[in-house]
């Protein structure tokens, strides 16, 4: 069964105009129309999940198009993939940082909390 570009938005939060710019990047494709309105395969909801987590991750429209065609012998892509995990793998050390030091925020009674030298000294770690 088809989904319709409103339910489509509807089940990933996306607008429909996103569905449409994706559509015109070519990283998804309508199966028709049903009426006026675009009309898509239900894995498309799959791949749009996978779109909304590598543009969360800091991926590039661009890459994303180039990771969805890859084929298995693509050592480049490979490449820029492990570059990629990498960068995602230094960004959640940097957010993990940055959480504790939230959580020692939220206890400390220190007056004035920015003077504390444990807080300040999180927010050394996080800033690294």
């Amino acid at each position: 069964m088809e989904l319709d570009i409103g339910e489509v938005a509807r089940r990933t939060g996306l607008a429909p105009s996103a569905l449409r710019f994706y559509e015109r990047k070519g990283l998804i494709e309508a199966d028709g129309r049903n009426g006026l309105r675009r009309a898509y395969h239900p894995g498309v909801l799959d791949r749009l999940a996978l779109i909304t987590c590598a543009r969360d991750a800091g991926f590039t429209l661009a890459e994303i198009a180039r990771f969805l065609s890859a084929r298995p012998g693509d050592e480049a892509l490979r490449a820029h993939l492990a570059a990629k995990e990498r960068e995602v793998d230094e960004r959640v050390e940097q957010l993990t940082r940055l959480r504790d030091s939230l959580r020692h925020a939220a206890v400390c009674d220190h007056d004035p909390l920015v003077e504390c030298p444990e807080f300040k000294q999180a927010v050394r770690r996080a800033r690294r």
